[in-house]
């Protein structure tokens, strides 16, 4: 198969197009003929080395967690899907190597759900690990219906999926973003606050705020408690937040919650904004645009 690879930690310039072996796949699993696979930051921090202390990793190692295709072959006890079923999952495993910026990729059938018909591949791929990690930080501060909740980084590709979910529980959103964010952030549902010296001010302005969740880093989290109760503050970008009191999210692959998120894409209230798509070859000026950290929504390639 074809597949974009490292031979060593490194970075954009060091990404190639290669021939590698199919994915093997074993109980439990089916291979999937990749239509798209979605970038995400982590994939080149990974790449270069940044979490070498917490997870095994191989070389060559094919980058991508994301990833919308069809099921090309069904594995040992894999009978909830069946060849040309389209499916879309967080395809992370316990050691790092086979990733989804490849032809084919093979994954467990818990990482996986149905696509949804109403996405295509690309806006699918750009789903799993930005929408569940939305999901999973919404819920785990206990968002309800009538409630008031902080999304730092609303117009993010979390924090896009962040703010529709929360709608769509029923919740009043102010979210964060610069200004030339605020009428995206309105048409998601949301009221904007530019983000910045003085946003506590502003936030103040709100009124009532009953959760916070943090997808950006910096001083989100100190912004928070300000008017938020510890327990009721969620961050994916700054695990001081345990020791305040709060919730350090790190999204495991979950096919449940995918399926959630497929009911609300074909319910209509979960949209998906690509920024852009390349071609897998140009899988480098992905990393460099994901690089810049100015992007509304996703990068995808496509495949």
């Amino acid at each position: 198969m074809k597949a974009i690879a490292l031979q060593e930690y490194g970075t954009a310039d060091d990404l190639r197009l290669v021939d590698l072996p199919d994915p093997k796949v074993g109980p439990a699993e089916v291979l999937i003929r990749v239509k798209a696979a979605a970038i995400n930051p982590v994939d080149w921090k990974l790449a270069a080395g940044g979490l070498d202390a917490l997870m095994e990793v191989r070389f060559p190692l094919v980058p991508g967690w994301d990833v919308a295709g069809v099921v090309e072959r069904v594995g040992f006890d894999a009978g909830e899907f069946a060849v040309g079923d389209e499916v879309f999952g967080y395809i992370r495993k316990d050691w790092v190597q086979q990733g989804a910026y490849a032809e084919l990729a093979s994954a467990n059938v818990r990482m996986l759900a149905k696509k949804p018909s109403s996405l295509d591949w690309v806006q699918a791929a750009g789903v799993p690990l930005a929408g569940q990690t939305a999901y999973r930080s919404l819920k785990r501060v206990g968002v309800q219906a009538g409630e008031t909740v902080l999304i730092h980084a609303a117009a993010g590709g979390v924090g896009s999926f962040g703010t529709q979910i929360a709608v769509a529980l029923g919740a009043r959103v102010i979210g964060t973003a610069s200004e030339r964010n605020h009428e995206y952030l309105r048409s998601l549902g949301a009221e904007p606050v530019a983000y910045g010296d003085g946003l506590a001010d502003r936030l103040r302005a709100v009124g009532g705020i009953d959760a916070a969740v943090d997808f950006v880093g910096g001083d989100a989290v100190e912004t928070s408690l300000e008017f938020v109760r510890p327990e009721r503050v969620a961050s994916i970008a700054n695990p001081d937040v345990e020791a305040r009191g709060g919730h350090y999210v790190w999204v495991r692959p979950d096919g449940a919650e995918l399926a959630e998120l497929t009911r609300l894409a074909d319910d209509g209230k979960l949209t998906v904004h690509v920024e852009r798509a390349f071609p897998l070859a140009q899988a480098a000026d992905a990393w460099r645009l994901s690089q810049q950290g100015r992007t509304r929504g996703k990068i995808v390639l496509t495949v």
